[in-house]
């Protein structure tokens, strides 16, 4: 990963696989500086390529769910000017307690879930109907969450009794029920689009002065969700989807020579897999929002 950028009056705190995070250099330290990068992670890893536009799309995009949702839950954001070299993908926020909670909802079945009810027909402890198979919709959305784990590890995905442990019930009930309230929310909004909202991640925060609960970090971007075309989703299929499904297919396919269970670093992307993995971001959000990238 390269070095973060440098800017006046603030000092990097933290990287993510995406994101980059500064404090003020001096001063109240109740803010912080997000910028998001071009870069792409898969499989936990974060790739030697970045995808041109990418931070800047998935800024714009949460900045407009921010607007869609804003009468459900308030976010972080703050109205204050960034850095020049970095206007577009990058926002002030306001700082807060984050929970250990990623607040998972899913209304259908793939991915890790998918593999967790097969071994046990439930998901996080919620238990679901016989027969399901991939790209099943499940009767209604669900609550999965998983505690966060360090950059490179795999979240662990936990029961709600498991969260309650974690932040206290009364916490957990309010994470679980404003991630289904924005979930449904957002799934509306999708269909509107042509789009399926498979499932999604959010997190939250508690306001360091009113421990109001606050939704933080990026929401509803093809990093943090699934979003299917629903012309093209058939249960017991894979989907397509709105994301770095070219990333990934290219990984696992023989023209890339990745051994996935290797450990080692994967390899640069070839120039047309970066180039359709950036008009399919750019796709989403001009689907979903209506407006022109």
């Amino acid at each position: 990963m390269s070095n973060p950028a440098v800017f006046d009056g603030w000092s990097h705190i933290a990287s993510g696989k995406v994101r980059d995070i500064y404090a003020p250099t001096s001063g109240p330290q109740d803010r912080l500086l997000v910028v998001t990068s071009d870069r792409i992670s898969a499989f936990d890893f974060v790739l030697p390529s970045v995808i041109p536009d990418k931070g800047k799309v998935l800024t714009k995009l949460t900045n407009w769910w921010f607007s869609q949702i804003s009468d459900i839950v308030p976010n972080h954001l703050l109205s204050e000017p960034v850095p020049s070299a970095v206007e577009g993908r990058a926002v002030i926020v306001r700082r807060l307690n984050m929970y250990p909670v990623e607040c998972v909802a899913r209304a259908y079945l793939t991915g890790s879930g998918l593999a967790e009810y097969r071994q046990s027909s439930s998901v996080c402890g919620v238990a679901l109907p016989p027969g399901l198979t991939e790209a099943s919709r499940l009767p209604e959305p669900i609550y999965t969450p998983a505690a966060k784990a360090q950059v490179g590890e795999h979240d662990e995905n936990v029961s709600f009794e498991r969260t309650v442990q974690m932040v206290g019930e009364d916490a957990a009930t309010a994470l679980k029920e404003t991630t289904l309230a924005v979930f449904a929310r957002a799934s509306s909004v999708a269909a509107q689009a042509g789009i399926i909202l498979a499932d999604t991640k959010f997190e939250f925060g508690a306001h360091p002065e009113t421990g109001e609960l606050v939704l933080a970090d990026e929401v509803l971007t093809p990093d943090s969700s699934r979003f299917w075309p629903a012309d093209q989703w058939r249960e017991g299929q894979v989907t397509p989807s709105f994301d770095k499904q070219f990333v990934r297919n290219w990984l696992n396919s023989a023209e890339s020579g990745w051994d996935r269970g290797s450990g080692e670093q994967p390899p640069a992307l070839p120039p047309e897999v970066v180039d359709r993995t950036r008009d399919r971001y750019i796709e989403a959000y001009e689907r979903l929002t209506g407006e022109k990238f």
